[in-house]
């Protein structure tokens, strides 16, 4: 079966990870994806190395990790939309495509004559996303927005990271840009809706996407900590402001991430430690008085949870229906029997090197099950192909607009 998209066209006219997430979701639901590339250039993504993609002789190639990590399934066109006939060129596959996705500074690509406003006169139906680091008004809209500081405005890093009274306390960053991938994540989800309105309209429409807004939003119970109390939520480190214990406690050999999300775990983890009267203390015998007292109980929990192995811990209170886990480095994850079984790694053939490993989508469809056709394409790759298919372009035609620079 095809995908669930296989009838929509995707114009992806945006670089770095916002809007190629976007893109990346959507070629793995079946659209077909053009990725327009500066000539000789490409996304910006494409020298964000190393490390490279290694060819069958272990050399690096010119792909890097970064670029292969948001733009499977996609096709490359070169397309240089400073000069007219590349405008044009544009022009004429905005006008033949469903959704068309860009993160150029706000009025950016106006100045090309590819604006929401010129191009939906000659496709109405045309859904045309914008991704921005503050949306296209507000006293911000000129700023350029990239995901650290949007981090760090969006308040995710006040509260990430230890107290500042502890050891390396201060404010982090998330270990990914995960402004930039919830962006895109909440960008495919607004293409989506903006499909499902035109299906019963016949009418295409705007999106206007900010990092910071899509980095305040995701911020969820956190947010609500602070709207219902006026009080900010400070960093705590690996510990959960709304539950206790939930935190990371050390074992004998390592750590062990105890996860215990109502009153029956805590009282199963507590008889499993050897200690069931915690369960019944009067300061601890729901998460509300867990929370308040969480200056008592934790470093009890921790105490009992230094005595056993990491190992002993999991084999203990996994059987019980105590939520608990180690914390894995990405060799241990991409090894896990769960991992391996779900089919998270996967190999797609490339042009340049043989294979290149991805991580397949989480998305699993019972009758539209996704399919991975194309790995993340090589510069320009497919601009002879889509330029002919699509606009009819002969072959002297194609190699005029590569001698002038244009492709």
């Amino acid at each position: 079966m095809a995908g669930p998209l296989s009838h929509i066209r995707v114009l992806d006219l945006s670089r770095v990870l916002a809007g190629p997430w976007a893109g990346q979701n959507l070629a793995d639901l079946g659209a077909e994806v053009i990725k327009v590339e500066r000539p000789g250039a490409g996304d910006d993504t494409r020298g964000w190395g190393p490390p490279y993609l290694k060819d069958s002789e272990g050399r690096d190639t010119t792909e890097s990790a970064y670029f292969l990590s948001c733009n499977r399934g996609k096709k490359s066109v070169t397309l240089d939309i400073s000069k007219p006939e590349g405008q044009r060129l544009a022009r004429a596959l905005a006008a033949q495509s469903d959704i068309l996705l860009e993160n150029y500074k706000v009025g950016g690509l106006a100045r090309y004559g590819l604006s929401y406003d010129d191009l939906k006169a000659a496709n109405p139906r045309l859904i045309y996303c914008s991704i921005t680091g503050f949306g296209q008004d507000g006293p911000y809209r000129d700023r350029a927005g990239y995901d650290f500081m949007i981090q760090g405005m969006g308040g995710l890093m006040s509260i990430t990271g230890e107290p500042d009274e502890a050891p390396g306390g201060g404010p982090e960053k998330v270990g990914v840009a995960i402004a930039d991938i919830m962006t895109g994540m909440y960008a495919t989800v607004a293409v989506l809706g903006a499909l499902a309105h035109r299906e019963r309209t016949g009418q295409g429409q705007y999106i206007d996407m900010a990092l910071l807004d899509a980095q305040v939003a995701m911020l969820a119970n956190q947010n609500m900590n602070y709207l219902t109390s006026g009080v900010a939520p400070r960093r705590l480190g690996n510990a959960h402001p709304n539950i206790v214990p939930y935190q990371v406690f050390k074992t004998r050999d390592g750590d062990l991430i105890l996860a215990v999300g109502n009153d029956s775990q805590f009282a199963k983890f507590c008889a499993v430690a050897g200690r069931p009267e915690l369960a019944d203390d009067a300061r601890f015998r729901t998460n509300a008085l867990r929370v308040r007292h969480r200056a008592v109980i934790v470093p009890v929990v921790a105490e009992l949870v230094r005595g056993r192995t990491t190992t002993e811990w999991i084999g203990l209170l996994d059987p019980a229906g105590v939520p608990c886990g180690p914390i894995n480095t990405l060799a241990q994850v991409f090894s896990d029997p769960q991992v391996v079984h779900r089919k998270l790694r996967i190999d797609l053939a490339h042009p340049g090197a043989g294979t290149v490993p991805q991580v397949a989508s989480p998305m699993r469809f019972s009758a539209t099950p996704l399919e991975y056709a194309a790995a993340p394409p090589l510069l320009g790759q497919h601009t002879r192909e889509v330029l002919s298919r699509l606009l009819g372009l002969s072959g002297p035609e194609i190699d005029a607009l590569q001698g002038a620079g244009v492709i």
